[in-house]
């Protein structure tokens, strides 16, 4: 019964979240600070991740190739497809839901805590459409940029980690990332990281919406918002395969 009523009332705050801000200004100020805050302030971390992610699977795909019939082509086509269709959308998602989703959590718990959103509601201001959609706008319109240079950071750590070690030969690995290239790929790993920012930043804004007690009880919120978002994404994430690529 607690699964249902958590459930239930997520989708009540959702209804009270998706109301039409009062002052568009204000939103759209809101909205520019939360890319800031989600997008920007995140390259460094994704940059890494991805730089690493591309030059690893580069590195695994060549040892795990041994067969002289199987072109050397196949490193780059591996590294690309993997980068566009799971690494960049999937796991860049997983780590913004640790790094975002724990800051949203407990940003607004500790407003909900602080009583500041007991206050809001007195001055007659909806809290859930003032607090909660400028994170979920932003990180809707940020993420799609992020992916795509998850994609072609993973893709040129591939190429780096390919020609430093000498496992692939450049024009090979560049007719890999050529071979069979699908544009709808990238279009699917756009869709699902648009749904997982959703994901990220509703849930998160639920978790701290609701938060009571103290100091505690936030970092308790914060923790359930990264678990509960990553454990929905791994759903979805099945889910948009299943629908999307079938």
């Amino acid at each position: 019964m607690g699964f249902v009523y958590h459930i239930g009332r997520y989708f009540l705050l959702l209804r009270h979240t998706f109301h039409l801000p009062e002052k568009s200004k204000l939103f759209f100020k809101q909205v520019v600070h939360e890319m800031n805050a989600q997008g920007v302030n995140s390259l460094g971390i994704v940059a890494v991740m991805s730089l690493f992610m591309g030059a690893v699977i580069t590195l695994q795909t060549a040892f795990n190739i041994d067969n002289p019939l199987i072109p050397q082509s196949t490193i780059g086509f591996a590294t690309a497809n993997s980068m566009i269709l799971e690494f960049s959308p999937t796991i860049i998602s997983l780590i913004l839901a640790g790094k975002i989703g724990s800051n949203i959590a407990s940003e607004i718990g500790t407003m909900r805590i602080s009583e500041q959103i007991d206050a809001l509601e007195i001055m007659g201001i909806n809290p859930a459409s003032y607090l909660i959609l400028p994170k979920i706008t932003a990180a809707m319109l940020i993420n799609p940029f992020i992916v795509i240079i998850s994609m072609g950071l993973g893709i040129f750590g591939g190429y780096a980690a390919g020609m430093f070690t000498g496992v692939v030969a450049q024009n090979d690995f560049i007719d890999g990332i050529l071979l069979d290239f699908r544009p709808f790929n990238v279009v699917y790993a756009l869709i699902k990281c648009i749904i997982f920012a959703f994901i990220i930043t509703s849930i998160s804004g639920y978790q701290g919406y609701y938060s009571n007690g103290g100091s505690l009880e936030v970092g308790q919120s914060s923790t359930r918002a990264v678990v509960f978002s990553s454990i929905v994404i791994v759903l979805f994430n099945l889910i948009l395969t299943k629908l999307l690529l079938q």
